[in-house]
């Protein structure tokens, strides 16, 4: 599996726009983040807003929520997407604490993950009265049966609905098992083709799809305007694709973010929102410091 990451040129980067496995697309690793690196050095980012996933710096936000969000902040992110670390979305606070604390800041919260498949109309009507503008389904878990993502598809239409009637937008965010084919399908082609895309919008893991060994480029170019988030997660080149917590500092791993950031924007991607799960020789907040500078920087 290692020699798979020396191939990670995808088609689409070179206009061909297929969907094709990523074992199929080849071109070696360091140009892509040279390029990168040289481009930072020659101009300003393109970029006016950019987001930190907080599951980034959980361990930060579990001990001290509110000097975490004030640091995120200074690092130069200007949007927010949370996650429920226990304390629900709101992290203890009333929403419209939490509302008047990231806007002080000069923080967007536009999103949270959050369990859409529990008291989500409670959680909708406190999210759409602070002006969020999604709730993200992020996990659901691999399914048995392609039945189980047909109900799925149902639900996600039935909580779109309700996000919907509160004013904000209900997303679903990939993991690498709906790339896995199930009795002759990908799931996540069923999810995109059998969900309204008046109620559904997705998130894409830019990460996850790619280790799963599908082409990002490729996959927002095939659903366009459905991928309205996505997640900036690089992949390290000397983990096998097989390691589930596999990424890095975004720019010093093996994908080409610049193109795959460019193709979002041509096609409905409107949020852009960094997540780290690794850390080698860094600390979280650290390394969302270091992200941030690179997404401040990044030209395309």
């Amino acid at each position: 599996m290692k020699n798979r990451r020396k191939f990670i040129k995808m088609s689409a980067v070179l206009g061909t726009g297929a969907l094709l496995p990523l074992q199929f697309c080849a071109s070696p690793k360091k140009e892509t983040v040279e390029g990168t690196e040289a481009l930072l050095g020659a101009a300003k980012g393109i970029l006016d807003d950019f987001g930190l996933q907080l599951y980034s710096v959980k361990e930060n936000m579990a001990e001290d929520p509110v000097a975490t969000i004030k640091a995120v902040a200074s690092f130069g992110y200007t949007q927010i997407e949370g996650f429920d670390g226990g304390k629900g979305i709101f992290w203890g606070m009333k929403n419209t604490e939490f509302k008047s604390l990231t806007d002080d800041l000069g923080l967007n919260f536009i999103a949270s993950h959050a369990d859409t498949f529990k008291d989500l109309e409670t959680q909708a009507e406190q999210a759409g009265a602070i002006g969020m503008k999604y709730l993200i389904n992020p996990w659901v878990g691999p399914q048995k049966s392609m039945d189980a993502f047909k109900k799925l598809a149902d639900d996600f239409n039935k909580q779109g609905e309700i996000c919907k009637q509160h004013g904000l937008r209900f997303a679903y965010h990939n993991h690498g098992y709906t790339f896995e084919e199930l009795e002759g399908q990908i799931p996540q082609d069923y999810l995109m083709e059998n969900t309204d895309p008046d109620l559904v919008d997705f998130e894409m893991d830019t990460y996850w799809v790619y280790t799963a060994g599908f082409d990002p480029i490729a996959y927002i170019k095939k659903y366009p305007n459905r991928f309205k988030l996505g997640h900036v997660k690089d992949k390290d080149g000397d983990l096998d694709f097989s390691e589930p917590n596999g990424s890095i500092l975004v720019g010093k791993g093996i994908m080409d973010f610049p193109a795959i950031l460019r193709t979002g924007m041509d096609n409905g991607m409107k949020y852009f929102i960094v997540e780290q799960e690794r850390f080698e020789g860094t600390t979280p907040m650290e390394a969302a410091e270091k992200n941030a500078s690179f997404m401040k920087n990044i030209v395309f």
